[in-house]
C-alpha cells in the first residue's frame, strides 16, 4: 500500500497558511504555504483535497531533480496549477505557491514563519527515503 500523508492546516492569515505534516498518525514536521488567494498560481495555497505526489526524478515535468530545489516531490492534480513542490524556506515569500517544510513555528524578523527548515526538509525526505510516490490529503484541523 502506498504511503499516505496528511497536511493539516491549523492557521491562516495574511502572512501565510500554517500546517502540520502527519505520517501514520504521527505529526513530524510543520508547513507554510501562501494564504488562500483563489488558487492563483504562485500567489495562493492549493485547495483542500487529495493529491498524488511524485519525486521529481520520476515526474514527467522534471525527469530529474528540480533544478532549483534538488531532490524533492511535486504535488500533482492541483486544478489549474503545476510544478508545485515541497522545499525549504522560512516565510510565505519563500513559497512561490509551493509547500515549505520545517521543524517549528517561530517569528522571523517579526513575521510569522517556520524555522529549522533544512532539518525539517531532511526529515521529510528521510521519511520518504525509499518512496517515489505518496498520497497527500490536505485538510483543515
Amino acid at each position: 500500500m502506498p504511503i499516505s500523508m496528511q497536511l493539516i492546516r491549523v492557521a491562516t492569515g495574511s502572512n501565510g497558511t500554517f500546517g502540520v505534516l502527519v505520517n501514520g498518525g504521527i505529526p513530524f514536521a510543520v508547513t507554510l504555504e501562501r494564504p488562500w488567494r483563489d488558487n492563483v498560481r504562485s500567489l495562493s495555497c492549493i485547495p483542500y483535497g487529495l493529491y498524488r505526489c511524485l519525486r521529481c526524478r520520476v515526474s514527467p515535468d522534471y525527469n530529474g531533480d528540480s533544478p532549483k530545489f534538488g531532490n524533492t516531490f511535486q504535488v500533482y492534480n492541483v486544478p489549474g496549477r503545476s510544478t508545485i513542490l515541497f522545499h525549504k524556506g522560512n516565510l510565505d515569500d519563500d513559497t512561490h505557491g509551493c509547500i515549505l517544510v520545517g521543524e517549528s513555528f517561530d517569528p522571523i524578523h517579526g513575521r510569522p514563519g517556520i524555522v529549522a527548515s533544512t532539518k525539517g526538509f531532511a526529515e521529510f525526505l528521510a521519511t520518504l527515503k525509499n518512496v517515489d510516490e505518496f498520497q497527500l490529503e490536505i485538510r483543515e484541523a
